[in-house]
């Protein structure tokens, strides 16, 4: 599934400038409609304290903000994509991305501890091409998980993605079968990988590496699924059920295991891994 701009947009959260010095500002919820300042909002893990809506979160903050500090070691952070196909316009594309998400890829992997507890841990970022897939981004998952698996490492993974990136073609879809080949190789070794869907996580994103976890956790109401709303009901010509493709519909329907709060998450992450952590 390639990525379409149109399936996913989501209304902006308004704290995409929050690294600012303004940040006295006030914000409104869009949920709610609450004001408040963005430092209490960030303060809070991008989370309000009225109603629970989740803001969006930038990849590196994620690991900042759920791991303990100072802990987090990238790897391959010098990795870049490539216009190998010469498909128009992408050159520019991956450097307004650059720009606006301050990151080389859609996608940041490395170790850190949680509550001293190491893991391999992956993190991918909106703001780089929606988190699309491309042969780079599955070159740094495929190699987090082998690192993992040569070191007896938990992985911990983050996934947020508008899909296979299309200016890549065939290329991006092959990352499925890539990634997937070592989340399996990781498996065999009895190791442990949690996965963490967020808002959104669809495509081949979803169709691979995002739902081979073996425990699944979602942030509330995130949009989960292969192909968006508007084109499954386009494609099967009728209305589709109240919440479909949310965290909620799909824990009911067995595909998610827990849906957490990410005030919630660290410790919901350090739990796990006390379980089924091979460190001792």
């Amino acid at each position: 599934m390639f990525l379409n701009k149109t399936m996913f947009l989501r209304p902006k959260n308004k704290l995409e400038d929050d690294a600012s010095p303004q940040t006295d500002r006030i914000i409104t919820c869009p949920s709610c409609r609450k004001k408040m300042p963005v430092k209490e909002i960030s303060d809070a893990l991008k989370v309000c304290d009225n109603c629970g809506y989740h803001f969006e979160m930038h990849a590196r903050e994620r690991i900042e903000k759920l791991f303990d500090a100072d802990s987090f070691e990238e790897i391959m952070a010098d990795l870049t994509s490539k216009n190998i196909l010469s498909f128009p316009d992408y050159d520019k594309k991956l450097s307004e991305s650059m720009t606006r998400s301050n990151e080389n890829e859609s996608v940041i992997v490395g170790t850190a501890r949680v509550n001293g507890r190491k893991c391999a841990v992956f993190s991918m970022e909106y703001y780089f091409m929606m988190g699309s897939m491309g042969a780079v981004t599955g070159e740094k998952i495929t190699s987090l998980f082998e690192h993992a698996t040569e070191h007896d490492l938990p992985v911990v993974g983050f996934c947020l993605s508008g899909g296979a990136r299309i200016q890549e073609g065939v290329i991006s879809l092959m990352q499925m079968a890539k990634v997937s080949g070592a989340v399996e190789k990781h498996d065999r070794k009895g190791l442990f990988y949690l996965s963490v869907l967020l808002n959104p996580t669809t495509g081949g994103v979803t169709a691979s590496f995002a739902t081979q976890g073996d425990i699944i956790l979602a942030e509330p109401n995130a949009l989960i699924g292969f192909a968006g709303p508007r084109v499954i009901e386009q494609t099967m010509r009728r209305s589709l059920p109240k919440g479909f493709q949310r965290a909620e519909f799909l824990k009911d329907k067995g595909f998610v295991d827990k849906i957490v709060d990410r005030r919630d998450l660290r410790d919901t992450i350090s739990s796990l891994l006390s379980i089924h952590s091979k460190e001792e």
